[in-house]
């Protein structure tokens, strides 16, 4: 089977690091801003990636060391859409996109991270930022407001922090980003802590992180009666994967699982 078409950009480089896909931004004279060409290929790039089972993680990430993202390209003339007749807008369908992903996205926060920006590091489900990253929710200066960025960060953050974010539009550093639980490490060395946060995960089963995605994304907003028919159900599934069977096998014979990803 031919590999799924994993094309870059001049604004989108896609690139496989053995089981690692990385995303990255490259305008780094727009700070990394986001046009409608870098949605659209990071949206086709992630739902191309959920066929390939080599693929073990996603990484998202800006060029250079001042943005990961400063958000919509203001200079455009149609920074938000480029068409009113379209229900379904850019930055909607990637959200949508890295919402049913099932191969983990890590958001790589290597400067300023702004107003859509936001979207981009919160729709990961994890976070690593560079010490001197700043994170903001701008909008309410430029006359708008953080609508869609909001689907993937309301429920990362205290409240009266989105509030005062969204409201007041100042940014708060990475140490404040850290201690609200925005992201989940601050290092010097950004990409030194990356990885170790990827080889923590890539040495686990990956049938278990597979599905076990699946079902922390659907359990989020279901209530609790719903949430527990749900899993237990799931629970059962989870068991009869090749995977499970191996993982029981090496912890009784205690030695290293040698994982199948099914």
């Amino acid at each position: 089977m031919n590999n799924p078409p994993f094309v870059s950009t001049p604004e989108l480089s896609v690139e496989q690091r053995g089981p690692v896909l990385w995303l990255t931004i490259t305008r780094e004279e727009r700070r990394n801003a986001m046009s409608h060409g870098v949605l659209a290929g990071m949206t086709q790039a992630i739902l191309a990636a959920q066929g390939q089972r080599d693929l073990r993680a996603i990484v998202i990430t800006g060029a250079g060391v001042k943005a990961f993202c400063a958000g919509a390209d203001l200079q455009s003339a149609k920074a938000f859409t480029t068409d009113y007749s379209e229900p379904h807008g850019h930055l909607a369908q990637l959200l949508r996109a890295a919402r049913a992903s099932y191969v983990p996205l890590i958001a790589r926060v290597n400067g300023a991270c702004m107003a859509g920006g936001m979207g981009l590091m919160s729709m990961c489900d994890m976070a690593v930022a560079a010490r001197h990253a700043v994170f903001g929710l701008p909008e309410v200066k430029v006359g708008v407001f953080p609508a869609q960025v909001l689907s993937v960060l309301q429920h990362l953050i205290p409240r009266r922090t989105l509030n005062e974010m969204c409201l007041t539009g100042e940014p708060i550093t990475s140490a404040q980003a850290l201690e609200v639980g925005l992201v989940n490490y601050v290092d010097d060395d950004v990409d030194a802590k990356l990885q170790w946060l990827l080889d923590r995960m890539l040495d686990k089963s990956p049938a278990a992180i597979r599905r076990g995605l699946y079902t922390l994304k659907k359990v989020e907003a279901m209530a609790f009666e719903e949430s527990m028919s749900f899993t237990e159900s799931q629970i059962a599934l989870f068991t009869l994967t090749e995977d499970a069977k191996e993982g029981q096998k090496a912890f009784q014979e205690k030695r290293k699982p040698n994982w199948v990803g099914h």
